[in-house]
């Protein structure tokens, strides 16, 4: 084989992957493929100078990683608001035509899988990232380009982000999981699981292994001048990757409907698990007046399948002891396959709940999933029942520690701090992104801390040293030298942060932050006159942060001295102004995020609640105002549109 040999054996390899990866129409044996290809593989070890960015060659991963760095999107990758029926949809419609009633929709399956962006320059694929937060993801170039469905190179040389769901098809699946019995490993729970599992091993060749599929279902960055995303997503297409089994562009309620309806009666022939079907405005000068709110896209909506309904027996109720030391019934029910996944567990919610619905042990009941939604119990067939079934009593004694529990209200809790669950539970909790955000500090991490005997309270955590990192099982000198660093970072962080670490029952963000402001560095010398008097602190919460300041109070301290936490500033005296000392409620879309515009009225004076009281003096209200307005004007409350607000401060 010589260099122009080379080059047309990387195109027609490519060109026979495509085929067989892209449009399921193998025009080459697996022999004939097999065969060029280690004719190519022996041409590039021997000129290595000569290799071409997009040879097949480059699908396989040698390098083993030691983990993932986070890596920046180009641009957000947002979640998508859901509608669950046609009564959901027609109310979403109502909210796209009061914003643009000239639009048309384009309508794509809704993929059971895991989000993937990839960045290509200069018609080369340099980066693939996970979704992660929708800002920041894991960078897995590596393991990408061992997907066959995914382009190494591209035609369209400008920068270009291609986002899409990678998905492992249900053959793939069903193949996947009898390797694992076989081996005795655990199985998959379904193929989202296994898609997103694949994706991120550490060991690219287990990727390759894994034989994943990418679907493209928009773009982020781009230079595209399409004027419709039918026509944009038509044209990525064209540079080689996989279309939809369907997708149509649709004019209203009707057709949408129609479209839905079709591919709910389609979906089990599709060779990929699908769970609702995406609409979108396919006009995109339309999608950026809608613009988007703090979470989503106005756009486009997620239209779900319905919740699957099955009938199953209640084995057994376990116990769950959380950080506050609040204990969770759960219910062990026999392992009902549900859309691919097998459920084995269902919410209770409390005992309150157990005894109104009556549910036994050994009862057969009804659970029902939807979408993500965690199973749970909807009803219990009483007249099913043998007559062996044994009616559920209330605990006594903490399942963990074996202490009294209290009884509250509803709740039921632990009041043991030493309890291992309520130990384990608030040192995740404390670490995670609300509160210190302390990376590398997850679940699994913690608890094998905990068993190791590493930590025994959160004060722990900075007792960890290199020496004692390197004796776990798993972790080499940069893991534990990235562990020491996050939690060294967590050092100096916002006052608010750490009081949300603390874990205290009924004080969740907003609250510390207003705490934080109101007494500095003195928080724990707060009486419950001070806090009650902060708008939006009642007397339930008051007791509560009183309560876990005088049992915690030593080793908040503690805590303290070591985090050093940094108060905010004393905000300046706001000029006069027309809602300088004000309560306000803002409610509906408006043009601008509405933490922004929150942030904007606390700058004059103001005070922004979340309810509609007497106290209230003015709701601010966008599009799509609902029952926060209809209080206000039954109370009296003077309402104003955003334009309105504009008007009172000029």
């Amino acid at each position: 084989m010589n260099k122009q040999e080379y080059q047309k054996a990387v195109e027609k390899l490519n060109l026979w992957a495509y085929h067989y990866y892209v449009l399921d129409d193998p025009i080459m044996t697996d022999e004939g493929y097999d065969k060029l290809y280690h004719e190519l593989v022996r041409y590039e070890e021997s000129h290595p100078d000569e290799l071409l960015a997009n040879s097949p060659s480059q699908r396989v991963g040698d390098v083993v990683s030691e983990g993932f760095t986070k890596e920046k999107h180009l641009s957000r990758m947002w979640s998508l608001e859901d509608v669950f029926d046609a009564h959901g949809l027609e109310k979403w419609l109502q909210k796209t035509y009061r914003l643009d009633n000239s639009v048309t929709f384009y309508c794509e399956p809704k993929y059971d899988g895991a989000s993937l962006d990839l960045l290509y320059e200069n018609g080369e694929l340099v980066k693939g990232i996970t979704r992660g937060d929708g800002s920041v993801g894991e960078l897995i170039t590596q393991n990408v380009k061992t997907i066959r469905s995914i382009p190494l190179t591209i035609a369209h040389k400008e920068r270009i982000e291609i986002r899409g769901e990678v998905v492992i098809f249900k053959e793939e699946f069903e193949k996947i999981n009898k390797e694992r019995l076989k081996k005795a490993e655990q199985l998959f729970a379904n193929p989202r699981n296994a898609a997103a599992g694949s994706l991120r091993q550490l060991d690219p060749k287990i990727t390759a292994s894994r034989n994943l599929v990418f679907l493209p279902y928009g773009v982020g960055i781009n230079s595209l001048e399409h004027k419709l995303l039918s026509d944009k997503m038509s044209y990525i297409y064209e540079l080689g990757f996989r279309e939809p089994p369907l997708r149509a562009i649709t004019k209203g309620y009707d057709e949408i409907e129609a479209i839905y309806e079709q591919m709910q009666k389609e979906r089990e022939s599709y060779a990929m698990m699908l769970d609702g079907m995406v609409v979108k405005v396919n006009e995109i000068s339309a999608q950026i007046d809608m613009g988007y709110t703090v979470k989503v896209p106005r756009w486009a909506v997620a239209y779900k399948f319905p919740a699957v309904e099955k009938i199953t027996t209640l084995k057994n109720i376990i116990l769950q002891v959380g950080r506050t030391g609040a204990v969770t019934p759960v219910a062990i029910v026999e392992p009902t396959e549900i859309e691919g996944a097998i459920i084995e567990r269902a919410t209770l919610h409390n005992f309150d709940e157990i005894e109104r619905m009556d549910i036994r042990i050994g009862d057969k009941v009804i659970i029902l999933r939807s979408g993500d939604v965690i199973p749970k119990i909807v009803k219990v067939l009483a007249n099913e029942r043998s007559g062996n079934e044994v009616k559920v009593e209330r605990p006594k004694n903490c399942p963990v520690c074996g202490s009294e529990l209290l009884q509250e209200d509803v709740l039921i809790k632990c009041q043991n701090l030493t309890c291992e669950a309520r130990v384990v539970n608030s040192i995740i909790y404390f670490a995670s992104k609300p509160c210190l955000n302390i990376d590398g500090l997850g679940n699994k991490i913690v608890e094998q801390l905990f068993n190791a005997e590493l930590i025994k309270s959160v004060l722990d955590l900075f007792d960890l040293t290199m020496e004692k990192l390197l004796n776990l099982e798993g972790f080499k000198e940069k893991k534990a030298h990235n562990l020491l660093n996050a939690i060294q970072k967590a050092k100096g962080s916002e006052l608010w942060r750490f009081i949300n670490a603390l874990g205290i029952e009924h004080i969740g963000e907003v609250a510390s932050k207003m705490i934080a402001q109101a007494f500095g560095l003195e928080y724990f010398n707060a009486v419950k006159e001070e806090l009650i008097a902060i708008d939006g602190i009642g007397d339930e919460m008051a007791e509560s942060y009183l309560e876990f300041m005088r049992v915690n109070r030593e080793t908040v301290q503690k805590l303290q001295v070591i985090l050093e936490p940094v108060a905010p500033e004393k905000k300046e005296e706001a000029k006069e102004n027309p809602f300088k000392g004000k309560t306000i409620v803002l409610t509906g879309s408006m043009s601008k995020p509405r933490p922004k515009i929150k942030e904007m009225l606390e700058s004059l004076g103001s005070k922004v609640s979340g309810s509609v009281s007497k106290k209230t003096d003015f709701l601010i209200y966008g599009e799509d105002a609902g029952s926060k307005y209809d209080k206000a004007v039954s109370l009296g409350v003077a309402t104003l549109t955003e334009d309105e607000m504009q008007e009172f401060l000029q």
